[in-house]
């Protein structure tokens, strides 16, 4: 085989062969294609699409091109992946729940990525956290703990690190197969023994339309429970933030107020009912609803908050933060409420606005590499349907210099629609696939 003949197929319009696509896999993690190679492939499949087969083919062998990891517990091991969102610290609470109801979650998360917040970027704004620990300690503390949120090693999917990096350049990202091998290729190589896919829509959502996401979600649970690992997608409404703060400190307060018992609102309903498909499919659970019961029970007791409290201690971060943590996140030098110019009903919150106004205020990343400032953000957005009067908040900017709150107060006020009839929010669980 060769790198030529395979696109050659693709140039005219033929899907490559399940064995092509390992060959190619393997040969983007090894350096025998080029980077322009590997964008014409990346085109390619673009232009022509996978089928069913090709699909799994190309994502059980970007997934082989590195480590899998192989567990001997004495429970099932879970995990639960998100498309992205604006405010969505699912995870964070998701994880250590799961983990008090007897799973053991190897969560390896990512960074932030355009307008959405990143799981380890959140985590490592809690002092001392380091999210890039080795297999070793990672083993540990899943064995120790129930849980681990970490960074993937370079060994981890290493085809899809190089395929992705290209994507980037060569406008391939929006592929449905390329999309579906990236997510899957890495998951799977935790070691799975079921999973279950938080597929945003909506304002917030890199898919804005439901089709987008049916057939995202679809495509992804097609594939995994045909690479054998169990999966469910739930389809979640992101046309609002789904905590009411943006940034990787402030949402590290709303994790805290929920595992806490201050706040049981939106987050608490996603974990429920992601979670819940999960205890049921792994057999924790007798049925969805049961699980999703036993999800809120352990937030409600504390025993989510204890894991998390665990896990945050073995990662470097202080050992009472639970019991203290207000005093050891971060917190902006300027703190400012944003009002409203008008009456009316909050009736649309372009979530992406909102994100890309907390990334120009430094609470994410332009290009790989920037450093991003964990203490500024915006919070206290308020929730579609409300009233608010003229002069009434919208919400609080959380920043470093004047001139910085002043343009993240103008792209809050673009970004909330004011009218004078109601609006009725959308449901916030849209639908289950797979």
């Amino acid at each position: 085989m060769s790198a030529r003949v395979i696109l050659a197929k693709l140039r005219h319009r033929q899907s490559p062969t399940r064995e092509e696509l390992v060959w190619f896999a393997a040969a983007l993690a090894d350096g025998r294609v080029s980077d322009a190679q590997a964008g014409a492939f990346a085109m390619g499949v673009c232009q022509v699409g996978l089928s069913d087969v090709g699909r799994v083919a190309l994502t059980l062998a970007m997934r082989d091109s590195g480590r899998v990891f192989s567990w001997n517990l004495d429970g099932p091991v879970l995990d639960k992946h998100s498309t992205g969102g604006v405010g969505d610290c699912v995870s964070l609470v998701l994880a250590p729940a799961l983990a008090a109801c007897g799973a053991y979650v190897p969560m390896i998360s990512g960074r932030g990525l355009g307008h959405t917040g990143g799981t380890l970027d959140k985590i490592e704004a809690i002092p001392g956290v380091n999210s890039q620990v080795d297999e070793a300690k990672f083993r540990q503390i899943v064995m120790q703990v129930g849980c681990a949120i970490v960074g993937a090693t370079d060994d981890i999917a290493p085809a899809d690190k190089r395929l992705y990096a290209v994507r980037d350049v060569s406008s391939t990202v929006d592929s449905l197969d390329l999309i579906t091998a990236s997510i899957l290729s890495k998951k799977l190589a935790a070691g799975l023994d079921g999973l279950v896919l938080d597929v945003k829509v909506g304002s917030g959502a890199f898919m804005k339309d439901l089709g987008q996401a049916r057939a995202l979600a679809t495509a992804l649970t097609k594939t995994a429970n045909a690479s054998s690992c169990r999966t469910t997608a739930i389809i979640s409404d992101m046309s609002q933030p789904l905590v009411p703060s943006l940034g990787n400190g402030l949402e590290i307060a709303e994790v805290m107020r929920v595992l806490t018992g201050q706040v049981i609102g939106p987050v608490v309903s996603v974990c429920a009912a992601l979670g819940g498909v999960l205890l049921a499919n792994a057999g924790l659970a007798g049925d969805v609803q049961t699980g999703a019961d036993a999800i809120v029970g352990a937030i409600r007791s504390g025993r989510a908050a204890e894991k998390f409290g665990h896990m945050v201690a073995e990662m470097g971060g202080p050992p009472q933060f639970v019991e203290n943590w207000s005093r050891f996140l971060p917190e902006a030098t300027i703190i400012g409420e944003v009002r409203s110019s008008a009456n009316g009903y909050v009736t649309a919150i372009d979530g992406e606005a909102l994100g890309l106004a907390v990334v120009a205020l430094g609470g994410g990343r332009v290009i790989e590499g920037d450093q991003i400032n964990t203490a500024v953000g915006i919070s206290d957005v308020v929730r579609l349907g409300a009233h608010v009067s003229r002069r009434a908040p919208l919400a609080v900017v959380h920043a470093v210099r004047n001139a910085d709150a002043e343009k993240a107060a103008q792209a809050i006020r673009a970004a909330i629609t004011i009218s004078p009839e109601p609006v009725t929010p959308p449901d916030l669980i849209v639908e289950r696939v797979g």
